[in-house]
């Protein structure tokens, strides 16, 4: 049994072809690497505000929002129930019957 180093020069150009898919395996990876990096400075921010950062600032604005709005709808309800039992109990004197 030979090993890549031993025998004809056809093992030899074999062995070229395997260092060749051997880089070419090596630049696709670095190639895909390099992009993962530049994806991953975008999400994060590099220096500057990222996507992440401004999702995040949208959360906090939007979670403000609707704290805000579940107590104006609490309010309004309030109102509308308060309202709704005055009627009930004046609807006497109201004349309604």
């Amino acid at each position: 049994m030979r090993t890549i180093g031993e025998g004809s020069g056809a093992d030899s150009q074999s062995a070229s072809i395997g260092g060749t898919a051997a880089n070419d395996f090596q630049r696709r990876v670095l190639e895909k690497l390099a992009r993962l990096e530049t994806k991953m400075d975008m999400i994060a921010g590099n220096g500057q505000p990222g996507r992440m950062k401004l999702a995040e600032d949208r959360l906090v604005t939007l979670e403000r929002n609707d704290l805000r709005r579940t107590v104006y709808d609490r309010l309004i309800t309030a109102g509308i129930s308060f309202a709704i039992s005055a009627v009930i109990a004046w609807r006497d004197r109201l004349g309604l019957k």
